[in-house]
This record gives C-alpha cells, structure tokens and sequence, in this order.
C-alpha cells in the first residue's frame, strides 16, 4: 500500500540514486508523466513495467484537477496490492508534477501510503554543470521566469523554466545581473548549450535555467585569497609564495585579526559545530 515518488535526476540515467534505481527495479508498475522521464526510468525498468499518464497541456484547474483525480484512480488500487512508483525528473518536491498527485491521492485515497525517493535536483545539477558556486554564507533564491519573466530582488537567482530568454535577459541587465544559461544540461535528448548570449537562445524551451547574479558583489569565501597567490623574490633571491590577497573592502591583507564577512560566517558555523575557533576578531 505504498507509493513511491522517485526522482530520476536531471536527466541522465546514472544520476538516477542507488536508492532511486532500487526502488523502481522492485515496482511492478512505474508510471510516467511525461515521455523525458519516461525515456530515463527504461533505462531501469523493462518497457512492459511502465505505466503510463496522460495529462493535457493546459491552464485550465478544472481540466487539470479531473486528470490528476482519474490519475490518483487508476494508480491507488494498484499502490493497495504492490510497490508502485511514480517518477519525475529532478527531485519529486522541487517544480515537479508529483506535488499534484500527493495531494490527490491524500485528499481521495488516504488509506495510500507515500514515501519519496530525493533526486538530484535541477538547482545542484545546474550550478555545478555551470562551475558556479554557492560558497557558504552566501543567499540564493529560486524563481520561475516563464513567458518572459524576470524577478529581481536577491543577489543571486537561480530561475526554472525560462521560456523567453531575450525578455528575461534584458530585464534583469537593466535591473544589474549577469547572467548565464543552461539549456537541458545533463539531458540526452535535445542540444546541451550552456551560453550568456540571450540569442543563441531565442527560441523557447522548457528546460532552460538561468543563474543570475549582481555585479560587483564583494562578498569572498575566505579561501579566495589562494587564487591570487603570487611569488614574490625575497632577499636572498629565492622565490616564495605570498598570498597576494586582501578583502573586498579597503584592500586590507586578509588575516585572522581582519576576517572577511564570509570568513566570519564560517568560522561561526564551526564553533556552533563544536569546532575549536582561536584568533577571531569579533
């Protein structure tokens, strides 16, 4: 009497998680809302152990409540009997569909066990396609940009379904980011383009994010400060290594008396995670 949610990850079958890939091997029916993770779950299970879901591509609540309703019928007596899953690209809590058919089947069939399986996540699989960081202390906000939009506000901004990319960029220049894209990263199906040109994106595509980030923030994790290293001849003409590196305010040299913001945020996680912290200035 148990559902499973599984999410199958950003789109390559073996990001799917080893508990994820148990799950579906045991399932006697995997349905499918779509045919992108319909093609990555036959990677795991034979073609004849998928179940599939129609749902009709509209805004209408009505429409979409009656097939999310036949969707929950068709799938709680089986979910009575058996192991069931019901999978979705990227994690089944983050932008997913599975949202729509908990609620569902908790309103019409609550004697329906549900336990979800965590995918890798489109915001993870995204900034590390992208080598971008999130280094710790730092804010990050997710938005939908849909049909062109374009939300500003935080400093940096992770934004799903960016359907209009011209629109979206030229807002959110005007309003101080930089951004870049990524269209149907870790996916086999479609062309994989990762850009911060807005036209080599013109045409729509669901599956296209966007990272957007304020210039000139002076916000550095502590260890930035290695990636100016210079070398320096000191007196007796032997080469040394000098960190070269300064905060982001006042070119001060970064030290313990002269922590960076991030730094400070650091060092304080570790003290509250029992860490022994010496030479902080407060």
């Amino acid at each position: 009497m148990t559902l499973h949610g599984v999410g199958l990850g950003p789109g390559e079958a073996d990001l799917v998680t080893v508990r994820g890939k148990r799950i579906l091997e045991s399932a006697a029916v995997v349905y499918s809302p779509g045919r992108l993770s319909r093609s990555v779950a036959t990677e795991h299970v034979p073609k004849a152990r998928i179940g599939n879901l129609d749902f009709p591509m509209t805004r209408d609540e009505d429409e979409l409540r009656r097939a999310w309703k036949k969707a929950a019928e068709e799938i709680a007596p089986r979910a009575h009997e058996e192991t069931v899953a019901f999978v979705t690209l990227g994690d089944p809590n983050v932008y997913s569909t599975f949202g729509h058919l908990r609620r569902t089947l908790s309103a019409f069939h609550p004697a329906v066990d549900i336990e979800i399986v965590p995918g890798v996540s489109a915001v993870t699989a995204f900034t590390t396609a992208l080598g971008i960081e999130i280094a710790s202390g730092a804010d990050i906000a997710l938005h939908e940009a849909a049909r062109g939009a374009a939300p500003t506000g935080p400093d940096r901004m992770v934004l799903f379904k960016v359907t209009d990319v011209p629109a979206t960029h030229e807002s959110l220049v005007a309003a101080g980011y930089d951004i870049v894209y990524g269209r149907r990263l870790y996916m086999e199906q479609g062309e994989t383009i990762v850009t911060d040109d807005p036209a080599a994106l013109a045409d729509r595509d669901y599956y296209t994010l966007a990272y957007a980030e304020k210039r000139d923030l002076d916000v550095e994790p502590a260890t930035a400060t290695f990636e100016t290293a210079t070398t320096e001849p000191t007196s007796d003409g032997k080469a040394t290594k000098t960190d070269g590196g300064s905060t982001s305010k006042g070119n001060r040299e970064l030290t313990d008396e002269t922590p960076s913001e991030v730094a400070r945020i650091e060092r304080a996680e570790g003290e509250l995670c029992g860490d022994e912290v010496s030479g902080v200035s407060r």
